[in-house]
């Protein structure tokens, strides 16, 4: 029986074939939207059994094409565009194409992994998994919101295993597609590169120049996570995939810039030496921007994965070693 894993010529998608193939698993239906071809390049080096269009897919599930015939569902597949313009398009690729794969994933009994967002959470400070902390502020985090609202509704009644991952910021290789949605540490890196220094925000929310924080996770980190659900499918609900570490952007910038030069400085010191500056925040994102972000992961500790996250010292300077040599 086949894997299926949707958006896998994506980010996090490719890299969970990648470790599904370093699995011993070929036996996969990857599913994804190559309107942007510069994407295969991410399925170039794996093993799959077929391709096909994530519409073909759908309509193709729905007509009972695949009944019986898949073992599990890993629904990466997104549009992870946060400030895209069309709400309709965020919607029914976010929202409703994940419906119809549930329902159908229930009707089958067939485990379902899907991508979820701390995106939910808005620019709340309590990053738990519970209603009462989620307020996203654009059409991306309500599409996943909205989602995750479903699933909770049908988690009592369900016949299959159903995991909601809601990754904080991943970064790691395989996201250069993603263009301007490509991850704080790739345009970091880009940027140094081009121009010898890494521009981050002054002071905001209350955070001095370059201090505004997030919970930066490596992508094979949360790769990792997906594993133990598919290892452990016994076990649903919808759960924070973070390190559960807010990091500042200055530690980020430092770990690309001291990885490229071979050096060990503070950003203090990187600042100081012109290789961070910071630039006016813009007024349009004050009220739409996460200054702080920091997973909660008492719930995906309580249910039993004891995995080591990379710190941003670790996990970027390891990624920067990675696209310095392509």
């Amino acid at each position: 029986m086949r894997t299926v894993v949707t958006g896998a010529a994506g980010f996090i998608g490719s890299r969970l074939v990648r470790a599904l193939n370093e699995a011993g698993i070929t036996e996969i239906l990857a599913v994804d939207n190559l309107e942007n071809a510069a994407k295969v390049s991410n399925l170039a080096g794996l093993e799959i059994e077929d391709y096909m269009d994530k519409r073909e897919f759908l309509a193709r599930l729905t007509a009972g094409h695949f009944d019986g015939a898949i073992e599990v569902l890993l629904h990466q597949g997104a549009c992870s565009d946060t400030m895209h313009p069309d709400g309709r398009y965020v919607m029914e690729n976010n929202y409703q194409y994940t419906k119809a794969l549930l329902d159908w994933a229930q009707e089958e009994e067939v485990p379902m992994l899907y991508a979820s967002s701390a995106a939910v959470y808005g620019a709340g400070r309590v990053f738990t998994e519970e209603r009462a902390n989620e307020r996203p502020l654009n059409v991306y985090g309500y599409s996943k919101f909205l989602f995750d609202q479903h699933v909770r509704r049908a988690l009592a009644s369900r016949t299959a295993q159903v995991v909601g991952l809601r990754y904080f910021n991943v970064y790691g290789p395989g996201e250069a597609h993603k263009g301007r949605m490509a991850s704080v540490a790739y345009h970091a890196w880009r940027q140094f590169r081009a121009e010898g220094k890494v521009k981050l925000f002054v002071g905001s929310h209350g955070y001095a120049d370059g201090e505004q924080r997030r919970d930066f996770i490596h992508v094979d980190d949360a790769v990792r996570v997906n594993l133990f659900f598919l290892e452990h499918r016994d076990l649903s609900g919808i759960f924070n995939c973070g390190t559960g570490r807010a990091q500042s952007f200055n530690a980020l910038a430092a770990a690309v810039i001291n990885t490229v030069r071979g050096t060990a400085h503070s950003a203090a010191e990187l600042a100081r030496a012109g290789l961070i500056e910071y630039v006016p925040f813009p007024p349009q994102l004050r009220e739409r921007y996460q200054a702080f972000t920091e997973a909660d992961l008492t719930r995906l500790r309580d249910a039993g994965y004891s995995g080591r996250f990379m710190p941003v010292e670790e996990g970027v300077a390891a990624y920067v070693r990675e696209l310095e040599a392509a």
